[in-house]
């Protein structure tokens, strides 16, 4: 621990390092565009204690050529990403701070994302989600209260495309790797009469995939509706899309990552002649829309609110050929046939998602020279149906039609309000408090989780203290406390419990015109947290168990430095230590105590790296690292779930054209991905079993492990057409 932190110490005095941010003189800020106010009570400024990161439209333009939102966040600080097709489209994540993405909360316009009974976030679900992003913000650890499920990694707090005073049209396409092939219009009718907007985007997004038949086929839309005036802002917003995606969630072995990268299992069975053959539509096939109201009202100079309502309608089912599947497991009973007693079948089944979500957010907010007081909270109701059908079989059995072999039903309610105010007691020092309450009740009737009906009641506070030294220097301390209730998955997994966290961030920003520093340690100490096993459940998804006391802490450092009118240099570092405190683990038929072993998916260094140069204006070159370390895939530190340490590199370009014709613009871009052709595998999963059958009377426990393999050398070209 000594030579982590002595390691540390070094590294933050030898590295300076990025935000991501628009470059400004002071700490004062950047001015709020009107759309922004959306997020007003889920964001946060340098006057906050919370240590978080930016990223606008313009910083993604440049690379924005139909990879998924997490891909795009790559490069950011203490972020890991990866892709079940290696290529960046279709199954995408994302772990912050070795926390995956179940416990990163998104918002979209300050309204939940994540799904509310597995807690995750399918960005596959809106493709070219980032051509319809104005900007974002990662909040590291528990950030500032927000709604939806509780932060115990990160919150991401999404801000959709401003209106947009003037009229405009655009086309973009782009061609790259494994026959990617992106297509987007968007257009603005600008401001009709001073008061009115409307505007629109729809996308097409096609890849084969990295790996073997991960092949995805995506369709995205966006709507939006404006009205604004000078104290009020209305915004309706119709967003969503609909994927193909070809199932890719299997991995592979590790003989098979030497000699055959890119091998997929999914869809295998053998034919009646005995030759192994591959199902054509092993496919996963979602449907989901999103519907959004918001009104924002400034009724004076103190006083502003913000009233939206939510819908979100999600329907969708994955498809899978099961090769010799037992009739028990359908509820079938045997048959005679050619007087044979026949109890297993080659079928197809469909197991089928269901489900609305719907619910209101608000705020208050007053705010005077000294205090900005945010009052808010929100509803929130999810309803789910869990159901599965045979659509084939070789030997039907006792089923009719549209039989359901399981037919389960789900709920769960979400209501939190808060609290939290930021007051500048001198020029210098500011207070920050936060306090939310959060019930939550859920019900599920499923054979996987069995019969549930559990009520949680959460109080969250959070407290800091922000100094400013000068204009260009602040340091703040914060520390907050988070409750999160256990996921659908974790009750398949037995009796979960609630897990607590208390999470102490210290930092420091510096801010001049030509270099901005941010730099933070933390230390985030976990009770029962539910951490990720390793093990995956028979539909891909991740599975976790509760580990007794645990925690995290680390260095984090990020700058933004322009070394000249052309150049500039973008690097981060975070250094961590992720500890299970003492252990326990069965092996070999005993109860062993490991010690302190290192949280699963946690690894201790991750650094990114982007050189930008703009030898003029509308021209820009970037070069693009990321180094993530050696990371284990369990929780007992066997060398057979280690991810070996990767590095990644990247290279973009982008050229724009001017013109004074019908065509405004045209933008050229270019990404290659991996230029150096790297063996990265990103993900995995890793699982052990008692195996007392090779020694009678013994037990000896069996490790296994699966890899997610990522593409090499691999190429994005785009162009878009502005009118």
């Amino acid at each position: 621990m000594k030579t982590l932190f002595t390691t540390l110490a070094l590294l933050g005095l030898a590295l300076s390092v990025s935000a991501q941010e628009e470059q400004i003189d002071s700490l004062e800020g950047k001015k709020v565009v009107l759309d922004e106010v959306l997020v007003q009570a889920v964001r946060v400024t340098k006057e906050f204690p919370i240590t978080f990161s930016d990223l606008d439209k313009v910083e993604l333009a440049p690379r924005n050529l139909g990879q998924d939102v997490p891909i795009l966040m790559n490069f950011m600080p203490a972020v890991v990403t990866t892709s079940d097709a290696g290529a960046g489209i279709g199954y995408t994540s994302i772990r912050v701070r070795g926390s995956d993405a179940t416990r990163v909360n998104v918002t979209i316009n300050g309204i939940p994302y994540n799904d509310a009974e597995s807690q995750g976030t399918f960005w596959v679900n809106m493709p070219d989600f980032a051509s319809s992003t104005q900007s974002l913000q990662l909040q590291r650890g528990v950030g500032t209260s927000t709604n939806g499920a509780g932060a115990f990694g990160a919150s991401l707090n999404m801000l959709t495309d401003a209106f947009s005073e003037e009229a405009y049209a655009r086309i973009s396409s782009s061609v790259g790797s494994f026959n990617t092939l992106r297509n987007n219009v968007k257009f603005s009718t600008g401001l009709l009469n001073d008061y009115f907007e409307f505007s629109g985007r729809l996308s097409r997004v096609t890849s084969d995939g990295y790996v073997d038949r991960a092949a995805s086929e995506l369709d995205g839309y966006f709507l939006q509706g404006v009205y604004n005036d000078e104290s009020t802002l209305v915004k309706a917003l119709l967003f969503g899309g609909h994927e193909v995606t070809y199932q890719a969630w299997n991995g592979i072995t590790a003989e098979q990552l030497e000699n055959d990268r890119t091998y997929n299992s999914a869809g295998a069975y053998t034919d009646s002649n005995g030759n192994a053959q591959f199902y054509d539509n092993e496919v996963d096939d979602y449907k989901q829309d999103h519907f959004q109201l918001h009104w924002y009202e400034t009724w004076n100079s103190a006083w502003n609110t913000h009233l939206a309502v939510h819908y979100t309608r999600g329907r969708g089912f994955f498809e899978q050929y099961r090769d010799d599947d037992d009739f028990a497991t359908y509820g079938l009973e045997p048959i005679t046939v050619n007087g044979d007693l026949v109890e297993t079948t080659d079928l197809i089944r469909r197991r089928w998602l269901d489900n609305d979500f719907y619910g209101t957010i608000f705020s208050a907010t007053y705010s005077n020279d000294n205090l900005e007081l945010i009052m808010g909270g929100g509803y929130n109701e999810y309803k789910g149906d869990h159901f599965g059908e045979i659509i084939w079989a070789e030997y039907a059995g006792n089923t009719e039609i549209r039989d359901r072999y399981y037919d389960d039903t789900s709920t769960k309610t979400d209501f939190n309000v808060y609290t939290k105010a930021n007051y500048k007691l001198t020029d210098q020092w500011s207070l920050f408090g936060d306090l939310q309450y959060r019930g939550v009740t859920y019900k599920a009737n499923g054979d996987d989780t069995g019969l549930v009906d559990d009520s949680f009641n959460f109080f969250n506070p959070k407290a800091g203290i922000t100094f400013d030294l000068n204009r260009n220097n602040n340091f703040y301390f914060s520390y907050a406390r988070a409750n999160r209730e256990p996921n659908r998955n974790d009750y398949e997994s037995g009796s979960p419990k609630p897990e607590k966290l208390n999470d102490f961030e210290l930092g420091w920003r510096y801010v001049s015109p030509s270099f901005q520093l941010n730099t933070n340690v933390y230390y985030m100490r976990y009770k029962d947290q539910l951490v990720l096993t390793g093990e995956l459940n028979d539909v891909g998804a991740p599975l976790r168990s509760n580990v007794g006391d645990s925690y995290r802490m680390g260095l984090e450092i990020d700058a933004n430095v322009s070394i000249s009118k052309s150049f500039r240099w973008s690097p981060n570092l975070a250094l961590s230590d992720n500890r299970n405190i003492d252990f326990f683990f069965e092996r070999d038929g005993e109860l062993q105590n490991l010690g302190d072993t290192h949280i699963a998916y946690s690894p201790q260094l991750i650094a990114g790296n982007i050189i930008s140069y703009m030898p003029r204006e509308g021209f820009q070159v970037s070069l693009l690292s990321k180094f993530v370390g050696k990371q284990y895939m369990g929780n007992i530190d066997a060398e057979s779930s280690v991810l070996d340490s990767y590095t990644q590199t990247d290279f973009n370009v982008q050229y724009t054209i001017n013109t004074n014709t019908f065509i405004k613009s045209i933008v050229l871009s270019g990404l290659v991905n991996n230029i150096f052709d790297a063996d990265i595998v990103s993900n995995g999963y890793f699982y052990t079993y008692d195996d007392n059958w090779s020694s009678p009377g013994a037990v000896t426990t069996i490790e296994g492990a699966g890899f997610y393999p990522q593409a090499g050398i691999n190429f994005l070209l785009g162009a878009t057409i502005n009118f």
